[in-house]
């Protein structure tokens, strides 16, 4: 004789809940840190803003790692939020998967983007 104890309930999700409740904050704090590290070298450069002044900023080799660091953490934060919102709001699996891929395509190339433009300075 089987006992049943409470309802039966179907699972439904991925249950990502605690890794990219986490992975957003971390990158949003890298994020940031970032934003704080470029203001405070802009405050304190001498002389007007211009494109050699902006260029010296990212010219260090520190710099380029940060900026890289960043940008992956850009693009991975901007995956969480835009697969959480194609999972809650697109309800057909083929529909989902075809937005899920283009989006990840989009990421991808903005990604390559970024890291040619901060090499090239």
């Amino acid at each position: 004789m089987a006992i049943n104890y409470g309802s039966k309930r179907t699972v439904v999700g991925a249950h990502y809940g605690l890794r990219d409740w986490l992975a957003q904050r971390l990158t949003g704090a890298l994020m940031a840190l970032f934003t704080i590290v470029v203001l405070v070298q802009v405050l304190f450069t001498s002389g007007p803003i211009g494109f050699e002044a902006w260029s010296g900023i990212f010219a260090h080799q520190w710099m380029k790692v940060l900026s890289f660091a960043v940008v992956v953490a850009l693009a991975y934060h901007a995956w969480i939020g835009v697969r959480d919102i194609w999972m809650d709001y697109v309800q057909p699996v083929g529909v989902r998967l075809v937005l899920e891929f283009l989006s990840i395509v989009w990421l991808v190339g903005c990604l390559g983007w970024a890291v040619e433009a901060l090499w090239k300075v």
